[in-house]
């Protein structure tokens, strides 16, 4: 029978400095993955994945920051070889890059449009096609998206509509890589409790989102934990490897389709 646990597995985390992605790195490390390299996207991010670095390599697995813009393939294709350069190539690659805006339809611009469908839509695309080429037989991967994918409401158009693609691209994916045991999934959690919620919020709509899932009472703040979702997220690319091809919405009852 395949093994399906974390351990001696090799990691690739796209965005795995901080936030929900930091955590999933350590998380990780400690179900006793043997190797993790994160990605980040800018050197302002560098302190936090530095940090990150030291936390797995002190969970005792080898550890490696690579810094790169994913919104060209270039630089995805890159991204993979310079993993499996430094750590081997990976058994499990997850997603977690996005990008938030929050606008009038009337008001997005070519330009605000363009930037999100190359980091929502493009990269997750490219990451796709290159965890297909690179990651080993019996293999993980998992891209975040959002429980928006399962709401009807204005404003976020250029943001679940970039992040909408991912469903069909998950679907497609997981029936190509299925002949290698490969399985493919994407998880939609609801609005968490990060430092990119708040900018993208007035107050108003922050009490809201707050108080919209069933569940909202019994979390921190009202909103999604990442320590809620990186379980999900690990059973996934674990013994949760049955379930592929899903768009999963785990949100407390936020949304659901």
């Amino acid at each position: 029978m395949l093994d399906h646990g974390i351990k001696g597995k090799t990691v690739l985390i796209a965005g795995g400095a901080k936030n929900l992605g930091g955590l999933l790195a350590r998380d990780l490390a400690a179900h006793g993955a043997k190797a993790v390299a994160i990605h980040y996207n800018t050197s302002a991010t560098k302190p936090a994945a530095d940090e990150t670095v030291a936390a797995i390599k002190a969970a005792g697995a080898k550890a490696v920051a690579l810094q790169s813009d994913l919104t060209t393939a270039g630089a995805v294709e890159k991204l993979f070889a310079d993993t499996v350069a430094a750590i081997g190539k990976p058994d499990i690659a997850i997603n977690t890059v996005g990008k938030v805006l929050k606008k009038p339809f009337v008001e997005i611009t070519e330009a605000e449009y363009d930037e999100m469908t190359a980091v929502n839509s493009k990269s997750a695309f490219f990451f796709l096609k290159e965890a297909g080429k690179h990651v080993n037989d019996n293999g993980k991967i998992c891209t975040l998206v959002t429980s928006l994918l399962g709401a009807y409401t204005p404003f976020y158009a250029a943001y679940a509509g970039t992040k909408a693609p991912v469903e069909h691209f998950t679907r497609a994916a997981s029936k190509e890589f299925g002949e290698r045991g490969i399985s493919v999934t994407a998880i939609g959690p609801g609005p968490m409790d990060t430092p990119f919620f708040y900018p993208a919020e007035a107050a108003d709509a922050q009490a809201y989102h707050k108080a919209a899932a069933a569940l909202s009472k019994f979390t921190k703040t009202g909103l999604t934990d990442i320590e809620d979702i990186v379980p999900f997220i690990r059973f996934l690319v674990s013994d949760g490897w049955w379930m592929t091809g899903q768009t999963i919405l785990v949100n407390g009852g936020y949304t659901t389709k």
